[in-house]
């Protein structure tokens, strides 16, 4: 079984500082089930590839087994492992690059956190069909081509074998994400672990996986195929559920009201501040003329009950990483019930704002309402691929809490966020800052407002960048 990564990164040579490995040496480490070798057939400074080869010994596989040779049988010895990607590579990835995978580079800390041009290509892996492989590799960002092969070269009428050459491409990755996403990926491909599933395999899942498979719209799958066992299963995907965006919204619940001074302007008494938002994006959009609209992280769909409302909206796409979102969505639209004619109008799609995904090309706007503050920080350039390089909506429009207006909330102490799922919460002075800069880098121009009611020195408690090409 043979894995390649390559990387055109300048210098590309930093992939084995990345790896621990030395382009200049063959590494080879034991494992049970045989050996992992690891060397690199192209190391410049222009491209580096490295390549991790896993020779399995079916013979001394089946020796080491308890009561093999009481129990013989022919498929112990006549298999596909030695030749078949699946849980002897994840087993070997771990040891052979568990500095890598946890993020660490000593000589260059930074790096590790670099996103990356990489390829890999694993020989082979088994699956369904092709439509399988793209439902666990597409969601992450991947550009995906598979070879087939067939049973048997010399007999063509056999067919098709369950066995593909894989290759991934993604024009910007850290090394780990792709690391753990074969770790986590291949023995969901293959369905057949070689060793005990128990309860420290859940936490394996929730350490490789926890960062990107909440996401993922087909995680459920992914963690029944990987754990297998049903005592595992549900409690692990409670957990993974829980990284969710949280639909309530986040102005601290037992925030003392206070009167508004002479610098404020007062909102509705009976108009929360999450109304407000939506109420402002949405005649945002009209005044754009906006027809082809994208609601990212919609939520229950409130901002899709206006935006519906809108006649010169003809399309709305309403994407959500929580299935139960886009479930409570349905429900509160009356889906079911709307007439044929707005049916059409609307698509609910599970997907996320951290991976390219085809679907969100051709709109004239994207909306982003309290999102971003749900993302690690060092993802937002993940998040600035898909929406601003690959999407290119003619107008997106982000909001997020402003973190100078916290001061006015007496039950949050210095420091606390608004909401416990909040990674992060800038002040104006950062928003505007990476507003600024996105909008540099993808040739938008930006203009900044404030959302809700303003108070002196601290600004308004939400604030809105409107980004137009």
């Amino acid at each position: 079984m043979l894995l390649t990564i390559t990387t055109t990164h300048q210098p590309a040579t930093d992939l084995g500082y990345l790896l621990h490995k030395n382009p200049a040496r063959l590494q080879t480490l034991e494992l049970t089930a045989g050996q992992a070798h690891i060397f690199y057939p192209e190391a410049t400074a222009e491209r580096c590839t490295v390549a991790l080869l896993l020779e399995i010994d079916p013979v001394g596989l089946v020796r080491s087994q308890k009561g093999a040779a009481e129990n013989f049988a022919l498929a112990q010895y006549v298999n596909d492992r030695p030749y078949v990607a699946s849980s002897f590579l994840s087993t070997a990835l771990a040891k052979a690059f568990n500095t890598a995978m946890n993020g660490t580079c000593q000589d260059r800390p930074g790096l590790p956190d670099v996103l990356l041009p990489l390829e890999a290509t694993v020989a082979v892996v088994p699956a369904a069909s092709p439509a399988q492989l793209y439902r666990l590799f597409a969601p992450l960002g991947y550009e995906i081509e598979t070879e087939a092969h067939p049973l048997d070269p010399t007999r063509p009428e056999w067919g098709e074998s369950p066995y593909y050459t894989l290759r991934l491409r993604h024009p910007a990755l850290r090394l780990r994400d792709l690391l753990t996403h074969l770790y986590v990926l291949v023995p969901v491909l293959d369905n057949n672990k070689h060793y005990y599933i128990g309860p420290a395999e859940a936490e394996k899942l929730l350490l490789r996986g926890g960062e990107w498979l909440p996401r993922h719209p087909e995680r459920e799958f992914i963690t029944r195929r990987y754990l297998r066992f049903a005592e595992y299963v549900n409690p692990t995907l409670a957990r993974l559920l829980a990284v969710e965006k949280d639909a309530e919204d986040d102005e601290p619940a037992t925030a003392t009201a206070e009167l508004p001074t002479a610098n404020e302007v007062p909102a509705t008494p009976s108009q929360k501040l999450h109304d407000q938002r939506l109420d402002r994006v949405a005649e945002v959009i009209r005044a754009l003329g906006a027809k082809r609209v994208m609601d990212l992280g919609c939520g229950e769909g409130k901002l899709v009950r206006r935006l519906l409302q809108n006649p010169q909206v003809e399309h709305v796409l309403a994407l959500d990483v929580s299935w139960r979102e886009l479930e409570r969505a349905a429900q509160r639209l009356h889906l079911p019930e709307m007439p044929p004619r707005q049916r059409e109008r609307l698509t609910l799609a599970q997907g996320s704002v951290l991976y390219h995904d085809a679907r969100l090309a051709g709109y004239d706007a994207a909306a982003v309402v309290e999102v971003i503050e749900h993302l690690d920080e060092n993802r937002l350039a993940a998040f600035e691929q898909v929406v601003f390089a690959r999407a290119r909506p003619a107008a997106v429009l982000v909001t997020t809490p402003n973190a100078d207006y916290n001061q006015r909330y007496e039950t949050l102490a210095a420091g606390d966020f608004r909401h416990h799922d909040h990674r992060f919460e800038w002040t104006r002075a950062e928003f505007a800052a990476w507003a600024d800069g996105v909008a540099v880098r993808h040739g938008y121009r930006v203009r900044l407002e404030p959302l809700g009611p303003e108070a002196a020195e601290v600004g308004a408690p939400s604030q809105l960048a409107v980004f137009e090409r």
